[in-house]
């Protein structure tokens, strides 16, 4: 199997700037926080956390409208009338936004950065058509997936065109239980090191315990992230 080599550091030494919006990028100095509910409920719920977000200093405000969820039975999302609610929430307080795309015809209008969640991350077909849009991609680590893997899942998308790609580390599967899975800081700094892609850390899905995240955001920060 041929490597990753487009992502590699060599290829561009000085790293790649992920444009979200005039003035807002990721890949430079600034520690850009991204923030909100894993999956939008209503408009009530999206008002209150972009004003959350925005008084916390936030600039981009995340919500789920299509989701991905190992039992058929559990809220899937709220799909187009979620996405909506999210822009108009986020439009409102000037936030740019985030969210998972499932597959191509999702309607995902207005919204800033597309993330590829990590049940996906192995779905060459989404990420060639993604690699085709050039706009923002938010690439989760698949919660099994090894470095490599996930290095050559953002392969796909260079090898598309688009280089706007966010690398995410949000914590792979392991024997632990004290957590929901675990938070692996050494692929932080090893693809701050290999590639010149910007990486960032979900917290929160890595840990399942919100008084974790505060600490683990730190520890990413010192990483890198």
């Amino acid at each position: 199997m041929i490597g990753p080599s487009l992502v590699r550091r060599e290829r561009k030494p000085e790293g790649t700037r992920v444009e979200v919006r005039p003035g807002l990028a990721l890949g430079g100095r600034a520690f850009v926080v991204m923030a909100g509910p894993c999956a939008v409920e209503d408009g009530v719920q999206m008002a209150q956390a972009a004003a959350a977000v925005t008084q916390a200093g936030c600039p981009v405000l995340r919500g789920g409208a299509y989701k991905p969820r190992t039992s058929p039975y559990a809220f899937q999302g709220l799909g187009a009338a979620g996405v909506r609610m999210l822009v108009d929430a986020a439009a409102r307080h000037g936030l740019a936004t985030v969210s998972e795309i499932l597959e191509p015809a999702d309607e995902l209008d207005g919204v800033a950065i597309l993330q590829v969640g990590a049940r996906n991350m192995h779905n060459s077909s989404l990420l060639k058509a993604l690699a085709r849009q050039r706009r923002p991609v938010l690439l989760k680590r698949g919660l099994s997936a090894t470095f490599e893997e996930w290095l050559l899942a953002a392969e796909y998308l260079l090898a598309g065109g688009n280089d706007q790609v966010i690398l995410c580390e949000r914590g792979i599967r392991t024997f632990e239980t004290a957590t929901r899975n675990t938070l692996d800081l050494a692929s932080v700094v090893l693809a701050k090191q290999l590639t010149h892609l910007p990486v960032v850390v979900d917290p929160s899905h890595a840990s399942g315990r919100r008084e974790l995240v505060i600490p683990l955001s730190l520890a990413a920060a010192a990483a890198g992230a």
